[in-house]
């Protein structure tokens, strides 16, 4: 059930991040005049004797962008216009829509596609993974190994102690019993992790 319906889930959730990233794709390009949301003439004004100081906006093209076309209503009477607006500080400010909704689509899908993964990770992979079906009978076995191992090296082998196969032998004997370890560590962290 789960495979199903998280497999079902995915399709549904590739097929609209599709669809929106084709939209914003084969959306007509952008005219020559800006749209009214892409351009704006911002104006900031300080404190003026009695009016306390404010910020203004308004979509005008940049060669209207002064005080005198952005401040409306003109807080001040006819004869302080000049001096008010010569302390009111315009900037014209531009920006791509589209450019910022095709970046926040791409972020959106890539969080997407990560949330979906995980999904897969905690719901599908255990039920696909059964790790003590393999890594029991290696464990028995290399138990087996270490028990007999030890049996022979607690055993006396005799008068000749010293001879230079029983130094070999006791190497060998040593770098299995490391090759045993390294085995049994890989194991555990090999099921740790998964």
């Amino acid at each position: 059930l789960f495979p199903q319906a998280s497999m079902m889930f995915a399709q549904c959730t590739w097929k609209c991040a599709s669809f929106v990233l084709l939209c914003c794709v084969l959306s007509p390009p952008a005219q020559a005049s800006k749209c009214s949301e892409d351009i704006r003439c911002k104006c900031i004004c300080p404190p003026y004797r009695n009016i306390s100081g404010r910020i203004y906006n308004k979509n005008v093209s940049q060669k209207d962008c002064n005080c005198l076309h952005v401040v409306e209503p003109m807080p001040v009477p006819g004869n302080d216009v000049e001096a008010y607006c010569l302390l009111c500080e315009c900037k014209y400010e531009e920006r791509s829509t589209t450019t910022i909704k095709v970046i926040i689509i791409i972020y959106l899908s890539v969080v997407g596609a990560l949330l979906l993964y995980m999904a897969f990770l905690v719901l599908v992979d255990p039920l696909i993974r059964k790790p003590d079906a393999y890594t029991q009978p290696l464990h028995n076995e290399e138990e087996n190994e270490d028990a007999r191992s030890l049996a022979a090296a607690l055993t006396p082998s005799g008068p000749r102690a010293n001879t230079v196969l029983e130094r070999v032998e006791g190497a060998q004997q040593r770098w299995k019993r490391q090759v045993q370890e390294q085995r049994k560590t890989v194991f555990d962290r090999h099921k740790m992790l998964s």
